[in-house]
């Protein structure tokens, strides 16, 4: 290179060339390349003599492929001692998978040496090595880390799968019979560790590898205590599971530098254990597998770490309410120990406690465990059990009560006493009768199975005595001896004659609750007794008894059952006969009746029907009876005709029709018991209506007959005039008089007039005399062609024309108000109802005004509707 340099010298310009020559110095081409491969850890070391440089590229290549692996420049800084370069790399792959070739070359800038002599690594997929194979084997893992395998397959077979497990893996082919998959984030193994398979393309196995993916220890919570006051016990949480097992792959533990081969472990509750001849203040524990290792430190002294044994070689002396314990200590040192027992006992070498609180003749199994009663650490072992049973002793006494029937016998009655009352098996009870006025007494011996006896009051009475009263006394014997006595103050007469008055208790929470006002006279407290209300003779008695300062209790037993009314009553309880204070009544479970009501019968009385019926037998009731459902029948359907309250219905009940213009057989009416607490009454009752403040329209012109007195008219105000279906199929005869059955039906089967007089005669259905139902209507009636007479003939509901009788009495016009069920539905009324047909001065039937209008003359006289309306409502055959 010429550079030129002007001079002006002397203004003489000099030009000179001078020629520069620049000396450039190549970097060091590597030498005495080595490879060293750690195939565990799948890292190469690559080692050379680099002169002086520091920078260098790496090329590491798939040798059988030609692909590039890895190409980098790094800087590696010469060893001082022997110029040697090392760089390590670590490979995705297992060293073993295929052939890798390495080159290098020194850098400096821009400026490189020339590549290094290739090295290569050779792989397990050289032609020598014909079998399959398959990398790393045994491989222990972190979880989570991400693990590369390969597949080196055999020889003159193809290539089909890798599987993680059962997944099909995406694999990568390295070398012409080496391929590879990586599993990502791994989760921890089971005990055996997780497989991974290689698989020919003809699903034949060619190989496979396990890997162990687990955790590296850490343990917590490491104590140290002593037993026997020289020793040390030091026990941890061995924490997480590491999810590796076996020999070489579990968790090792060093405890102050000593090795422990063997650890006393938990398995459940995690924890290990291990001890030392020795106590030492300071404690050091070491948790090592092939993932890690961790450290633990405790430190205490002795005397604030001390844990008893177990107490041994329990023994026991028994009495009745108590018993002595005594044990033995396995360690000396015990002897000027302070310590505290449970059941809170503490002593100096304490080796013996008395149990109390026992129970006589029961059986008991007791276990003892002790702590340091100063500097208190931990409760200690507990002792083997010790079973013993204690002594008896005499019976409680006897909770004693009293029952007395009207005609002056009575019962004396006690509570079998329990096993924890009897404090042994009773023998028998004795019994004694005493008359304090006379100072006469009477002593009887029971059997332990008698626990209640009958008292002639009235034998007692009239043996002389003058007192009013007899004190009754019960003992309970044992082999240990006789109870204290238990005594009752009985009347010698049925005291119960004004009881007071009955209120109703509700059921709830498993009793019947009941509250009173406190009672002065209650000396010794209260007795509430209870029974069956039905009951009238030897009942079963049940009571309990209350303390004088309550007043209030909820009477609870196993035997109360639903459906049943008990009675239940409050004494008070004092040196004097018990009063009666107060009385209940009361269900656990109200059910619907299980019987109809008795005794229903019917008496024609002009144009009223009069049903009665008796009371339903308390047992029958299974509830607080409501009132009564009265429906009609007209064999498809019932028909609600009122709705009443058991207070509002006299033991009478009238029911008036009126009779005409039908050709179908009447239904039967029934009565139903049903059970509605929450009825209510504005919504649905019958309403009573004096005839005189009746619309004058309703009668027409029709003249009136004032021989007849003024009655009543019943408007049942139905809001859900649904029609009731019947439950129970009728029954082919029918009796007028009272039927005993789940439904009492009252037939209606005559019908006959006099004049202007209509009026009912009551038959038996199918009647041994032979006669035959009809209906006879005024001739005046059928000749002016308001209506026509039909006769019932036996086994046909076809009405045929007979001519009237004359009768005295009432004669009705033939110009009816007919509202039929057909009408009341065509005219929007509330179907299926009977209408208001009326009469002059007649009286209305228990069923809905539906507002009919006047029909024309003769309109309804011959229509099938009504006459079928009315024939259902009085016929006694059944459909």
């Amino acid at each position: 290179m010429c550079i030129y340099i002007t001079l002006n010298y002397l203004f003489l310009t000099v030009c000179l060339c001078v020629h520069v020559f620049f000396f450039f110095s190549v970097p060091t081409v590597p030498q005495q390349v080595s490879l060293s491969p750690n195939l565990e850890t799948q890292q190469l070391t690559l080692s050379w003599l680099g002169g002086e440089s520091t920078t260098f590229d790496i090329m590491i290549l798939r040798t059988e492929l030609n692909e590039t692996v890895f190409y980098e420049t790094v800087s590696v800084t010469a060893d001082k001692i022997s110029g040697q370069h090392q760089w390590n790399w670590t490979s995705v792959e297992p060293l073993e998978c295929t052939s890798l070739s390495v080159q290098i070359r020194s850098r400096d800038g821009q400026t490189t040496s020339d590549w290094s002599d290739t090295h290569i690594l050779p792989g397990m997929d050289l032609p020598s090595n014909k079998d399959s194979q398959m990398f790393p084997q045994d491989r222990v893992v972190s979880v989570g880390t991400n693990t590369t395998f390969c597949c080196i397959v055999e020889e003159g077979l193809g290539f089909g799968s890798i599987r993680y497990r059962d997944l099909v893996m995406n694999v990568t082919r390295l070398s012409r019979r080496s391929y590879a998959m990586t599993q990502i984030n791994q989760g921890p193994s089971g005990v055996t560790g997780t497989n991974v398979f290689c698989s020919s393309d003809e699903k034949t196995l060619l190989n496979g590898a396990v890997v162990f993916v687990g955790y590296p220890p850490l343990p917590s919570d490491l104590v140290c205590e002593t037993h026997d006051l020289v020793s040390a016990v030091c026990q941890w949480n061995r924490g997480r599971d590491t999810h590796l097992y076996g020999k070489k792959r579990k968790t090792y533990y060093t405890l102050n530098g000593r090795y422990f081969t063997h650890t006393h472990t938990h398995t459940f509750m995690k924890w290990s254990a291990c001890s030392l001849a020795q106590w030492d203040g300071n404690f050091t524990l070491v948790a090592r597998n092939l993932l890690g290792q961790y450290s633990l430190t405790d430190s205490s002294e002795l005397s604030l770490r001390v844990r008893p044994v177990a107490p041994a070689n329990l023994t026991s002396v028994v009495r009745a309410w108590n018993a002595t314990l005594l044990w033995q200590w396995k360690h000396r040192g015990y002897d000027s120990l302070a310590l505290i027992c449970q059941r809170t006992f503490s002593g100096v070498g304490l080796r013996s406690v008395i149990v109390l609180d026992l129970r006589p003749d029961e059986d008991y199994s007791i276990k003892v465990r002790c702590g340091v009663q100063q500097n208190f650490w931990n409760w200690g072992d507990w002792s083997g059990p010790l079973a013993f049973r204690t002594s008896i002793d005499i019976p409680d006494a006897p909770d004693v009560w009293m029952w007395i029937e009207r005609d002056n016998t009575g019962r004396l009655m006690w509570k079998p006493l329990t096993h924890r009352e009897s404090h042994g098996q009773i023998t028998g009870y004795e019994v004694t009768l005493w008359s304090p006025d006379e100072n006469i007494q009477h002593t009887e011996t029971l059997p332990q199975s008698i626990c209640t006896v009958p008292i002639n009051l009235t034998h007692i009475s009239t043996t002389g005595s003058s007192s009013n009263k007899v004190i009754a006394t019960v003992i309970a014997k044992n082999a240990a001896g006789v109870s204290p006595p238990a005594s009752i103050v009985m009347p010698l007469r049925w005291t119960d004659i004004d009881p007071p008055a009955v209120s109703r208790t509700a059921y709830m929470d498993g009793g019947f609750p009941l509250s009173w006002q406190s009672d002065a006279n209650a000396s010794c407290g209260y007795v509430v007794e209870w029974h069956d209300a039905s009951c009238q003779q030897d009942c079963a008695v049940e009571w309990i008894k209350v303390a004088a300062e309550n007043t209030n209790i909820s009477a609870q037993s196993e035997n109360f059952q639903p459906g049943v009314r008990y009675t239940l009553s409050l004494y008070s309880c004092s040196s004097e006969v018990p009063q009666l204070l107060q009385r209940w009544e009361g269900y656990m479970e109200e059910l619907v009746p299980s019987s109809s009501v008795p005794h229903l019968s019917s008496n024609q009385q002009d144009s009223n029907i009069k049903l009665s019926w008796g009371e339903i037998p308390l047992v029958s009731r299974r509830g607080f009876l409501l009132g009564y459902h009265i429906y009609l029948n007209n064999g498809s359907q019932l028909m609600l005709l009122g709705k009443y309250f058991k207070s509002e219905v006299p033991s009478l009940y009238t029911l008036t029709l009126v009779v005409f213009s039908t050709e179908e057989p009447s239904p039967h009416s029934m009565v139903h018991i049903v059970e509605e607490p929450e009825w209510d009454s504005s919504k649905e009752a019958l309403v009573v209506i004096p005839e005189e403040d009746e619309d004058e329209d309703e009668t027409g012109d029709e003249p009136v007959d004032t021989d007849e007195p003024t009655s009543l008219r019943y408007y049942n105000q139905v809001i859900d005039d649904r029609p009731i279906r019947p439950r129970f199929p009728d029954s082919s005869a029918s009796s007028a008089s009272s039927l005993d059955s789940a439904r009492t039906d009252v037939t209606y089967t005559g019908i006959q007039t006099s004049g202007n007089s209509l009026g009912f005669q009551l038959q038996p259905q199918g009647s041994s005399e032979g006669q035959q139902p009809q209906i006879d209507v005024p001739a005046s009636c059928v000749d002016g062609g308001g209506g026509y007479r039909p006769q019932m003939q036996p086994g046909s509901l076809k009405p045929q024309p007979t001519k009237g009788a004359s009768f005295g009495g009432y004669q009705p016009q033939c110009s009816w108000h007919l509202d039929s069920p057909v009408e009341a539905e065509e005219s929007g009324g509330l179907a299926p109802s009977l209408g208001s047909p009326t009469s002059v001065a007649s009286t209305q039937f228990l069923l809905p005004d539906s507002g009919s209008k006047e029909q024309p003359e003769g309109k309804g006289q011959g229509s099938s509707s009504a006459t079928t309306w009315f024939h259902n409502l009085l016929s006694s055959a059944k459909p």
